[in-house]
């Protein structure tokens, strides 16, 4: 069985706050690259940043996307805050070439088939420093995350709207681990 198990939608959809849960639960979880990417440029008064250079944004969270696999072995149930799939989503959301590294380590780094994906919910849905994406841009990139993880062979799960305890549930019931 592959134990790296991917959390994906648009952004403000709830997939960070089951990530955090699952966390203080004592499940091993990896973050969610683009945030991470935002924050470091910023700090570093960088440009890779997805309202000043998407490409060079895109690439960044590429590399992390690499090292997040590496560093979270799949020997132990681990959930991820997204994958290198989310890269490509991206780029097509974005229309940006689709680099030749991106393209082969879409095919090498291999998650869990199931791959839950969080619906866009617009009641939950909130701006803040990083996500500066509107309601119906968060709506467009979860449309482009279904198509791409379906484009690589995977099968979605919808995360149901209930609350972040039945979403937990939810999940850990489907995987077989609740």
């Amino acid at each position: 069985m592959n134990y790296r198990v991917v959390f994906t939608g648009g952004p403000g959809s709830g997939k960070t706050t089951i990530i955090s849960l699952l966390s203080c639960l004592g499940y091993q979880t990896a973050p969610e690259v683009g945030r991470k990417v935002i924050q470091s440029q910023v700090n570093s008064q960088g440009s890779a940043l997805p309202w000043i250079d998407k490409v060079a944004f895109r690439d960044e969270m590429v590399f992390e996307e690499i090292s997040n696999y590496k560093n979270y072995g799949n020997s132990v149930l681990t959930f991820f805050d997204r994958s290198i799939i989310d890269s490509y989503g991206y780029s097509k959301l974005e229309k940006i070439q689709i680099s030749d590294i991106l393209l082969k380590k879409c095919h090498e780094l291999a998650y869990n088939r199931n791959v839950f994906i969080f619906p866009p919910w617009e009641s939950i849905y909130e701006n803040d420093t990083d996500r500066k994406q509107s309601f119906n841009e968060a709506v467009a990139t979860y449309n482009e995350m279904v198509k791409a993880y379906k484009q690589f062979g995977y099968r979605l799960i919808e995360a149901p709207k209930v609350s972040v305890a039945e979403r937990v549930e939810f999940i850990l019931h489907k995987i077989g681990s609740g």
